[in-house]
């Protein structure tokens, strides 16, 4: 496996994730918001590693494998260190709503891949509008220090309730796709 910068930059969202967690309950002056920024350069190269890998064709099994798991992992560590943070019975709700939809969708698509029928449960705008939301609202989140008048925590909460929603739309989106076969398999 030759390590391309696509790859690289898909590693680094890995290795970030235990920093992140690690500035977020450190008591030291600006740790949320080095953490945030972390988090969010972790954010952008999800995109930008996957345009880069197909830009330079340097696409491979092993990226294709550990970017969505990269993704999931800093979502739901993030999210689960700030319901640990501030518990309620609504962001417990929310963080459950989206991480039960990452693992249904992820086993939906290995069943679908196992049956030939990947493309059915592709991404969609849907699921990229639900990750735009859910990556700024954790962001916000992080931060959380008011800034400019603006109370960021309060507006990530708001964003991600948006992102719960377009999360429990985009899993029916899904689900319908894949509904047919799921009838067909008895």
């Amino acid at each position: 496996m030759k390590l391309t910068l696509p790859l690289f930059l898909t590693l680094m969202r890995v290795a970030v994730i235990p920093v992140v967690l690690v500035l977020f309950y450190v008591d030291l002056p600006y740790a949320r918001q080095v953490a945030t920024v972390l988090y969010a350069l972790a954010g952008i190269t999800d995109w930008f590693d996957g345009w880069l890998a197909r830009r330079w064709n340097q696409t491979s099994k092993f990226g294709a494998f550990l970017d969505p798991v990269a993704d999931k992992l800093l979502v739901a560590v993030c999210l689960v260190m700030l319901l640990h943070a501030q518990p309620s019975g609504m962001l417990a709700l929310i963080v459950a709503i989206i991480i039960g939809r990452e693992i249904t969708i992820s086993a939906l698509r290995e069943w679908m891949a196992e049956l030939g029928q990947r493309t059915s449960v592709a991404v969609s705008w849907i699921g990229k509008w639900k990750t735009a939301f859910q990556m700024t609202a954790i962001g916000m989140m992080i931060w959380k220090i008011e800034t400019f008048g603006i109370n960021w925590y309060d507006l990530g909460y708001v964003l991600l309730f948006v992102a719960a929603a377009l999360t429990l739309w985009s899993m029916a989106v899904y689900l319908r796709a894949a509904w047919p076969l799921m009838r067909e398999s008895g």
